[in-house]
This record gives structure tokens, sequence and C-alpha cells, in this order.
């Protein structure tokens, strides 16, 4: 654990590493010795709620179409690993903010939350990361997972928000073994050590720097902010105070100790706070670092929005041609080709609705309208096979705990709320399949020579 002072001196950074059992200690001998007015944590009201089991209302509908099944099943492959690593250490995951918090309620400090919200930060995260990025950064998670516990040591390193992000191309064996810093193996009770902590910020920013950025320098930013405001609202409480201390000489005179804060952050974000504290004219809007991700122009569409309208556009090409080019193709023969693009769509996506265990009407609203959302890129089957399931499986806030919980693949495909995520997302590959697939089979049967399509562009634009 690292305890530093900032340019403001009421304000007291203690760095910790969220799966180590001495933190903890070290945060409450921090708080005891302070006891200072405001103890901040960084924790959002999300992750707060999840932590002391308070419940919140989701929407399923906005998870599945403003959200992505492959970043919550991201989402919650990280949480699994810290869980993880915190099992071979003997401590729960974040026992540091929860130390803080039992120990600012004991000495009857307020307790602020002083995290972006994990939703905004999740979306930030993935939207900055390139697709092979995205690939890496799973297989590594995946490959940290079975290797933590089976003589490879812990994985690939971890970051404040118990966010883990592996070590790139071969060195990821290497880098299981331990953390590494050069070429040294250090030991998981100094990841709070400034040199290392230093270096496994580095790593990140090497192997992404758009989900560093993310991750830490937005974050940096946002608890900066936050910590400022709360330094403003003591300051002003402390006058308020010291006034009528003055004013009616039978109160007690304010001890302008109790401005103090002590914010419990993780130890990768004390340098990047201290430097916004100490130069605020460097900390971007809030409603900058709060925006959500928004595509705009040709060059920032997804990969899969583009494959989308791609695909959009040869199909209208691919009729305009027939039409310009004059070829005779009978009534009878487009309803077979038609047939055969909704039946390989539908069937495929199907498949993997039944691939995730889904309702046998989730799997039927697949069939039924893959045909059309492999046409529109801004439709997606997997989002009505995903509703389709909730709508039957029905699933609730405890599942979403439980899922966090969840130990093993078993459990998982018993949790009602992973079972819709899973729907969503192979439904919308076996989609994905059935568009290249149909493609391909709707051409042979429609058997038109490549060089009559030609002639039919030439006309059709000449």
């Amino acid at each position: 654990m690292s305890v530093s002072s900032t340019a403001d001196d009421n304000i007291l950074l203690v760095g910790t590493g969220h799966v180590l059992e001495k933190s903890v200690k070290e945060v409450e001998e921090v708080i005891a010795r302070e006891n200072p007015a405001v103890v901040a944590v960084e924790l959002c009201e999300a992750r707060y709620d999840a932590l002391t089991g308070e419940e919140r209302e989701f929407s399923i509908k906005d998870a599945l179409t403003t959200g992505n099944p492959f970043l919550m099943l991201t989402h919650w492959l990280l949480a699994y690993m810290q869980r993880k690593i915190g099992a071979e250490l003997g401590i729960e995951p974040g026992a540091d903010m929860m130390a803080a918090i039992e120990k600012a309620k004991e000495f009857g400090c307020e307790i602020a939350l002083i995290d972006r919200p994990i939703q905004i930060t999740m979306q930030r995260f993935w939207s900055n990361m390139r697709f092979w990025e995205k690939l890496k950064m799973l297989f590594a998670i995946i490959f940290s997972i079975v290797s933590i516990g089976r003589g490879w040591g812990r994985g690939c390193g971890c970051n404040e928000t118990g966010k883990v992000i592996g070590e790139k191309g071969k060195e990821d064996k290497k880098f299981m073994t331990g953390v590494m810093v050069g070429d040294k193996k250090i030991e998981l009770d100094r990841l709070t050590d400034e040199d290392v902590v230093t270096q496994l910020v580095k790593e990140l920013r090497e192997f992404s720097p758009g989900a560093a950025t993310a991750l830490l320098n937005e974050r940096d930013a946002y608890i900066a902010r936050n910590l400022l405001m709360l330094s403003q609202q003591t300051f002003r409480k402390s006058l308020i105070k010291n006034a009528a201390a003055e004013w009616d000489q039978t109160a007690p005179a304010y001890d302008y100790e109790s401005r103090k804060i002590v914010a419990v952050v993780g130890a990768g974000h004390v340098a990047g706070i201290k430097n916004f504290l100490s130069h605020p004219e460097l900390l971007p809007s809030e409603a900058e670092l709060c925006a959500l991700p928004k595509r705009r122009g040709l060059l920032n569409i997804s990969i899969g929005k583009l494959l989308g309208i791609g695909i959009s556009a040869a199909f209208l090409l691919f009729i305009l041609a027939v039409i310009f080019s004059g070829i005779n193709i009978s009534y009878h023969l487009l309803f077979t080709a038609f047939l055969w693009w909704f039946i390989i769509n539908g069937v495929l996506s199907a498949v993997g609705v039944l691939i995730a265990r889904g309702h046998p009407l989730s799997a039927l609203t697949a069939f039924s309208l893959a045909w059309l959302t492999s046409l529109n890129p801004f439709l997606a089957a997997g989002w009505f096979a995903g509703l389709a399931e909730a709508y039957f499986r029905k699933p609730s806030f405890g599942d979403a705990k439980d899922m966090q919980a969840a130990e093993s693949v078993r459990e998982l495909m018993r949790n009602r709320l992973f079972k819709v995520f899973l729907v969503a997302g192979l439904a919308n590959i076996g989609s994905v399949a059935g568009t290249f697939i149909g493609a391909y089979v709707v051409w042979q049967v429609v058997g038109i020579d490549i060089y009559q399509i030609w002639i039919g562009l030439k006309t059709l634009f000449s």
C-alpha cells in the first residue's frame, strides 16, 4: 500500500491492491489514525451496491440493444479472474473497499463514492480497443483463468478495478509465472510498490493505449474531480462551523483537521490522481468523461456494422445488376433462392440458441427473423432471441449476483441472466455464419454468370 498526501493537504491518497490482505489492514490503520471527515472509495453506485448486497433494477432490453453480449461476457471473465486470484490469496476481491466503508461507519465518517459508473467505463473501454486487441485480451483472460492454480502462477497483471489484462504473444507463459518487471519476477505482495505499478501501467498502455485511457487516465481525472469537489465542500463546512463557534462561545471550536479526506484507490491510480490534483486545469469536463461512445463517420463504424452495410449494399447491387442486365429469372427461381436464404440463416441462428440451451421459442424467434436481420446492419437476431429468452426465463437481480459468484461453467449454464446473454451472442454468431453461407448458396441456386452481372453493373452506372 502507498499513502500519499496531495497538493491539497487535506486529501490523503491510499493506494491498495484489491486482492491483497495486507491492504485491508493498512486501510483500517490509516482511517483509525487520521479519523477523517470523509472516506472516499474507488467505487461507483453499482459496484457499491454489489459489494454491500443492495439490489438494483436493470433492463434486459437496454442491456441487449445498447450493450454488447461479448462485452458483458468479458466483464464477467475479468471479475471471475479477480475472484480466483483472491481465492488463492484467501481474500475476497474488493475487501479493501469494504474495510474502508466499515471503518468509516465505525468512526462516523462520511462515505463518498468517487469512481465513474462501471457501465460507462466498460463501454468506453470496449469501444477504445481495436478488433484484434479484443481478441487478444479475451484469449489472455481465458488462458489466465485456466492457468491460475495449475502451476503457472497468477495471471497476467491486475489493475485497480480487478480488471486483468494479459501479456502479449510469446511472453504470455512467462508472465503467467508471476508479475514480471523487466526480467524479474515480482511477488503479488509488491503489487502496490511504485516501480511495479508503473511497469504494470506501462504494459497495459503498450497492450492497448485506448483501453488504458478508459481504465486509467479518464478514471484518474473523474476521481480527481470528485476529490476536489469534496475538498471544496469540506472547506465550506469548516467556514460555517468556525463562524458558528466564534459567534456562540459555548460551541466547540472547529478543528480544521476534520477537513481531512482519506481516498482509498487502486495503486495504479495514485500517480494520475496526484497529477490532476496538482494541475486541475488539465481536468476534462464531467460531460466529456461520462459521454457514451458514439460512432461517427465510415471509419469509426464497427466491423460488424460495416460488414452488415456491405452485405446489404451488395445485395441491393446484385438485384439492380440482374434487372439492368436483362437476365430473365422466373418467380419460381427467386422464391427458391429466398427460401434457401431464409432456411440457412434461420437454422444456423436457431442452432446457436439451442447450443446455448435456450428456450425453444427463443430458437423459433431467431429462426423467423435471422433472414431479415442479416440484410439490416442495424438489427441483430440475437437481440430478438435474447429478449424472447428473457421473457420466458425472467432473470432477476439475484441472477446477476449469482452470475458474478459462479465458479464453474455448470453454474453459469443454470443462471438465467447468463443464458440470456449467451443466447443473444450465439444467435448472432449463427446469423453471421448464415449470411455468408446463405449468400454462396443463393448465388449457386440463381446460377447467374458473373460476366452478366458485370454487364448489368456497367449498364446501371453508365
